[in-house]
């Protein structure tokens, strides 16, 4: 039922996008689309950790451009991020997402790495990202590069399913002044600007500011979810070299964002990083690159009070946790012997984390310094002038589990020049996090008789994945160009949670334990294609197939019976139209179809329903410096759910919304 409600969409989409040809004209040079050719041969590097064309790049990756971004109306970078149709992308509330690749999708998503321009932005809490803190000015990202599949050869534990890497403009790419004003029903209000200059012949610089303030979403009875938010975020770059070979940046970036929940209280996070970097440029082909890093976050999250019936086990507080991260990272790229490409590196990262521990829940020890050291090397052989491949590993060390070992071997083969084939097997590996370690869920209220409902296991391995990927890419022509990827994961000592002996006095199996009990398999495809209608118009179209089968090991035993780490759909399909209109006007829509998908409820099976949606933008570009545009997102329903977050949360719907937006540059 859900995929043929999808379907009626398409007349809806023809009669929103479908101008006759007879009224299109040109826009300006500056408003025209990326032709094909030009989609396919963007530079990426989050593949291979070395520049190559997207045509080429041997896995699984789409680019989501500056113009697609701006196109599409998103004013975060979740809402960006759903123009990757190799992401799961679900919103829970007005300022939490669920983001994933390939699955496990959960409220504690933690197989997806994300970095922004080298930084990695992960929690060592969980393991996953708080995407309520990752903000940015939306116009100075370059491209997002969108990996589905392991990177944990070059990038290391935690890239298990995929690999988002946001890349943002270098400070001459961003001269001059930009600024951005609007608000709407959901986004009540939103400003921002930057502005770039020169610090002499040899460097460039950009500032920037950014504010917005977000409306609540609603309860299933239609009340008001009463959690509204805002988010204030700062930030700087510089881009020196008196010569081409050596580059210098230094970055920084300050934010601060307080959240109304519907208990009535109230939580936010504040932070602030600065990065610096020195690359160095021998020849076209060997360059090196030293990177270090400082990040420090706090978050503050009210812990409700828990019940058992009318029993009060633990009383509400505030638990409240302060991170400093410091990481280094030195990467050197080299040729040799004409055949052998190679690239290596090595990494170390310190953290120290402090917690104040909520009287129902807590980390111990309170305060925790871990050290992760790592290497890695890859050797792309050139087999043939169109066959390449591919062998590397990377190992690492954490205070955890030890050395962990990440080894891939991808094969590529160049059909002809606008068409490749790959396929590789990967490890990768998802190391534990403080919650599978260090968590105590406690009941101080029924204390002695039952002080712990929930700890971390002191013994909780890191759990793995091998994967087996094969995919294909082609540029049919000038209009139509596609890929399509097939993949099998084989996972192993997947989180659960087993009970203890059972206590001698209450005879009850408290506390339960986090542990390795959950294996299984994952497989599917992803499919993309964009097809240039006419020269103002251009239809892009994503369909991914994913297929679980994760269960309890034979023997052994899973409070949730292997339903907590799962949440995603089957079935997702989407459809982008772009259009340029007469007299400077542009019109874009996207649709999703999401299909339902299975959360975990006690223990039980519950049923996300699916949907479909609809968003749409309008632009007019009343000179080449002024844009007005309207946005609507979440166009056909009042309001739909997307997303279950776990108990004692409240269920949220997410709202029709609409904004508009004027936009300056000089």
């Amino acid at each position: 039922m859900g995929l043929r409600k999808w379907i009626r969409l398409l007349p809806v989409l023809g009669a929103l996008l479908g101008a006759s040809h007879a009224f299109a004209q040109s826009s300006p040079d500056d408003l025209k689309h990326l032709t094909l050719d030009q989609l396919m041969n963007i530079e990426v590097t989050s593949v291979s950790k070395q520049p190559e064309p997207f045509m080429k790049a041997p896995a699984a990756i789409q680019v989501i451009t500056q113009e697609d971004i701006r196109r599409s109306g998103a004013s975060s970078l979740p809402e960006a991020l759903r123009l990757a149709d190799n992401l799961e992308v679900a919103q829970k509330n007005s300022s939490a997402w669920a983001i994933s690749a390939r699955g496990f999708n959960t409220d504690l998503s933690n197989k997806l790495l994300v970095l922004i321009d080298g930084r990695t932005v992960y929690t060592p809490l969980f393991s996953g990202v708080f995407w309520d803190r990752q903000d940015y000015l939306l116009e100075d990202i370059d491209h997002i590069e969108v990996i589905s599949g392991p990177g944990g050869t070059l990038w290391g534990a935690n890239a298990v399913n995929g690999v988002i890497n946001i890349v943002t403009k270098s400070a001459k790419d961003s001269q001059g002044l930009y600024a951005e004003a609007g608000g709407g029903s959901q986004l009540r209000a939103v400003t921002g600007i930057r502005y770039g200059g020169s610090l002499g012949r040899s460097a460039d610089y950009r500032v920037y500011g950014r504010f917005f303030d977000r409306s609540h979403e609603v309860l299933p009875n239609g009340n008001a979810a009463m959690d509204s938010w805002r988010s204030g975020q700062g930030g700087f770059r510089i881009d020196a070299g008196a010569k081409r070979e050596d580059r210098f940046t230094l970055q920084g970036d300050f934010y601060e964002t307080p959240q109304n929940l519907p208990t009535g209280r109230s939580a936010g996070a504040a932070g602030g990083n600065l990065l610096g970097r020195w690359s160095h440029a021998a020849s076209d082909e060997s360059d090196m690159k030293l990177q270090i890093y400082y990040d420090r976050t706090h978050f503050r999250d009210p812990v409700p009070q828990q019940m058992a019936g009318a029993l009060v086990l633990a009383p509400a507080g505030t638990l409240t946790d302060d991170l400093d991260t410091v990481d280094l990272d030195f990467q050197h790229r080299f040729r040799l012997n004409g055949r052998n490409g190679i690239v290596w590196g090595l990494g170390y990262r310190f953290t120290h984390d402090t917690v104040q521990n909520a009287p129902g829940l807590a980390f111990e020890p309170p305060q925790l310094d871990q050290n992760l050291f790592n290497v890695f090397v890859q050797d792309e052989v050139r087999l043939a002038e169109n066959v390449a491949f591919t062998l590397g590993t990377k190992v690492e060390h954490n205070d955890y589990t030890g050395f962990e070992i990440e080894p891939n071997v991808r094969l590529q083969w160049d059909m002809t020049p606008k068409q490749s084939m790959w396929s590789a097997v990967s490890r990768a590996v998802r190391s534990p996090s403080r919650v599978d370690r260090d968590e105590r869920l406690m009941t101080p209220s029924v204390a002695p008789l039952i002080t712990d409902l929930l700890i971390g296991g002191t013994n909780f391995k890191s759990e793995t994945a091998i994967a087996y990927e094969m995919g294909y890419r082609a540029q049919l022509g000038s209009k139509v160009s596609a890929s399509i990827s097939g993949f099998y994961n084989d996972y192993n000592n997947i989180r659960s949670t087993s009970p203890s002996a059972p206590n001698p006095v209450t005879h009850l199996p408290f506390p339960y334990v986090f542990s390795n009990n959950l294996e299984g398999e994952t497989h599917g495809f992803e499919l993309a294609a964009n097809y240039q209608i006419l020269r103002w118009w251009r239809l892009h179209g994503g369909y991914d197939l994913l297929l679980e089968n994760i269960h309890v090991k034979p023997g052994t035993v899973d409070l949730n019976n292997a339903l907590n780490e799962t949440a995603d759909p089957r079935h997702q399909l989407a459809m982008r139209s772009s259009m340029d209109l007469p007299r400077n006007f542009e019109l874009n829509a996207q649709s999703r179809w999401i299909d339902s998908f299975r959360f975990n409820n006690a223990g039980t099976p519950g049923i996300v329903p699916s949907y479909s949606e609809l968003d749409s933008r309008l632009a007019w570009h009343a000179t080449r410096k002024v844009e007005l545009s309207v946005a609507g997102q979440n166009l056909l329903h009042n309001r739909h759910l997307e997303y279950v977050v776990s108990s004692p949360s409240p269920v949220e719907e997410i709202r029709r919304s609409a904004y508009g937006k004027l936009a300056i540059v000089w």
